[in-house]
């Protein structure tokens, strides 16, 4: 059986999901590295049964490695897997052998990944590895043509759509520009989440606006619109908006881009003691070694589709993995090239 997506089916998910994209809960579009938009497959069911039916992960026939440019026996010598596990610490998010591809692009290449709970976790990789294709493959946007991805120890690609919107409630999402409503002020714009899921009403909306301005600096910007704000302002009203829903899943998607280096560091030491008041699992995709020193926890290095090893930040700039040592400290020698 496949997964419901036919046209109208198609548009009206996109629909939801750009509303959802302003609310907290999976904010903004994310770039794939295939330069393609995600579209499903022909629907085999009538429109009014899909509701009704899980999603239910595409099996498809992975091609021969000889078929395969490049992948030769040696094309994974570097990716040992390894995972130094945090001990006592359950998984809030694991991707189970997963295979992505898009058209004859194999991104994700038999991921198998876990995202330790209550941590802030970092993945890592070169540029067009697949890190922002897994952010979409944990809210359901993506699903996987081979494998599975368990959040809270629940299937998504098997969800039914009442259970995956239910289920994009635990996530809030910080992209890289914010997403801003440009025709809202600031304050609305982080209180839009709650006006559209709760039955709140304005004074404690307010209580919780404000709060969640003022942590992130911006206590008194509320009447200030998007085009008035820096970069990293905007970064942080995206920030105060992805926490107003106590999402227990925050994702970053590449926060640092943008911003200078002071900046950066004042962004990560934010991470740091939001993390450190509410709790819950944060993933931070990005490529700056800096960020990673500074937030990370547990880091997970991602190269062509598959993990070559992760664990405890500790753990990982200590790794004799050649690839990791050389992905980590930013030198010019050792397996990863320009190809």
């Amino acid at each position: 059986m496949s997964r419901d997506s036919d046209k109208d089916r198609l548009d009206d998910d996109q629909r939801d999901y750009a509303t959802a994209a302003e609310q907290g809960d999976v904010m903004g579009e994310i770039d794939d590295p295939s330069g393609e938009k995600d579209l499903y497959p022909e629907a085999e069911v009538e429109p009014e049964t899909r509701a009704l039916e899980p999603r239910v992960s595409v099996v498809s026939e992975q091609p021969d490695a000889a078929a395969v440019p490049g992948a030769d026996e040696d094309e994974f010598r570097w990716h040992t897997e390894a995972r130094h596990a945090v001990e006592g610490v359950e998984d809030a998010v694991e991707f189970i052998d997963v295979h992505k591809a898009f058209g004859r692009n194999e991104v994700l290449r038999g991921l198998n990944l876990g995202i330790p709970e209550g941590k802030i976790s970092m993945i890592l990789g070169p540029s067009g590895t697949g890190k922002s294709v897994c952010i979409k493959h944990m809210v359901g946007l993506l699903y996987p043509d081979q494998g599975d991805i368990l959040v809270h120890g629940e299937s998504v690609p098997n969800m039914v759509d009442d259970d995956l919107f239910e289920m994009r409630k635990k996530f809030g999402v910080l992209f890289q520009d914010g997403a801003l409503f440009g025709s809202m002020n600031l304050y609305d714009n982080v209180a839009f989440p709650l006006r559209q899921h709760t039955d709140k009403g304005e004074e404690e909306i307010a209580d919780i606006v404000n709060r969640r301005l003022r942590e992130v600096g911006l206590g008194s910007s509320n009447d200030k619109m998007p085009n008035e704000l820096s970069g990293g302002m905007r970064k942080r009203a995206g920030f105060a908006r992805a926490l107003v829903l106590d999402p227990e899943i925050v994702l970053f998607d590449e926060p640092d881009s943008g911003l200078d280096p002071v900046r950066t560091a004042l962004l990560c030491e934010l991470i740091k003691e939001v993390h450190a008041e509410n709790g819950g699992a944060y993933v931070v995709i990005t490529h700056d070694i800096a960020s990673a020193r500074r937030v990370a926890e547990f880091i997970a290095v991602l190269w062509r589709g598959r993990i070559v090893e992760s664990g405890p930040a500790r753990d990982l700039f200590a790794s004799e993995n050649p690839f990791v040592r050389q992905f980590l400290s930013g030198e010019s020698q050792g397996p990863l090239g320009m190809e």
